[in-house]
């Protein structure tokens, strides 16, 4: 196996290009643990770790962040600008497994991988995010509501990578908040709610809210968000909400919960979620 270590994009894209077979390496946490259960053998391997550009954190003009691939979820999840609505990626990124793990895995493997059970998913969802991919044709922008769209398959194409993701800037007074249920400290969710929610006079302005292993992507039902719009976020609001959401999921059974029981815990999640967000009537 060949080991090489671009130091631009360009050059990374163009050594992927000349082997179909190689792989981007970014901090390995998943590609590493696929190479010792001998799950893939890529012909070559090409770090991302020397490419100042996907380290970097810089705010777009539209008042928004743009975090580059190679930033680690510790490093996310203490980044001091991700606050208001935002601050959902901050929080999900603080409770993805365990510190060594934080400290090697990255936005953009964990983006590229596309576990629906993992944290980021449906924090980024949630943040109405956009994933900026760079490939040989170059580079183009996908809602990250779009770019999940199976198991363990984004809208990644042959010789793409994950270059980048843009949080937009979320509306005034929104507040972030990211609620995991999972069977001990560091393991992936059994279920996961992430929300964006800003209220005005006692009322919901604005709400996102997207599900964490609930399906095979992270669901979002935006007829439950409009059931929200305008209300206190009362008991009754939240009950049509969370059997919305509830219908329009597909989990799966395993080790860490029933479907069923997944199922029984979206309305107990919500109701934290928004909570916690500020929206406790």
């Amino acid at each position: 196996m060949e080991f090489h270590q671009p130091t631009t994009l360009d050059d990374a894209l163009t050594l992927l290009a000349a082997d179909p077979e190689a792989l981007p390496l970014a901090g390995g946490a998943t590609l590493v643990a696929m190479l010792n259960a001998e799950l893939i053998e890529p012909s070559a391997l090409v770090s991302l770790g020397g490419i100042c550009e996907l380290h970097t954190i810089e705010a777009t003009p539209e008042g928004g962040l743009r975090l580059g691939a190679m930033l680690s979820h510790a490093t996310l999840a203490s980044e001091a600008r991700l606050t208001g609505g935002n601050a959902v990626v901050r929080q999900a990124a603080a409770q993805i497994a365990h510190p060594a793990v934080r400290n090697i895995g990255t936005l953009g493997g964990a983006v590229a991988h596309g576990d629906p059970s993992s944290d980021l998913p449906a924090a980024l969802v949630a943040a109405d995010a956009v994933i900026e991919v760079a490939g040989p044709s170059g580079r183009r922008s996908i809602a990250a509501e779009g770019f999940f769209e199976d198991y363990l398959t984004t809208a990644l194409e042959e010789g793409e990578m994950v270059a980048a993701v843009i949080l937009p800037p979320q509306p005034e007074s929104a507040v972030g908040h990211y609620e995991k249920f999972a069977r001990v400290h560091g393991d992936y969710a059994t279920l996961s709610v992430a929300v964006v929610l800003a209220m005005a006079s006692g009322k919901c302005s604005h709400v996102r809210i997207a599900l964490g292993a609930a399906g095979a992507t992270p669901v979002r039902v935006v007829v439950a968000e409009a059931r929200l719009i305008g209300s206190s976020l009362d008991a009754g609001a939240i009950s049509e909400a969370a059997a919305l959401l509830t219908a329009a999921s597909d989990p799966v059974d395993d080790v860490r919960g029933s479907a069923d029981y997944r199922l029984m815990l979206v309305p107990r999640l919500l109701t934290r979620a928004l909570a916690a967000a500020g929206g406790a009537p």
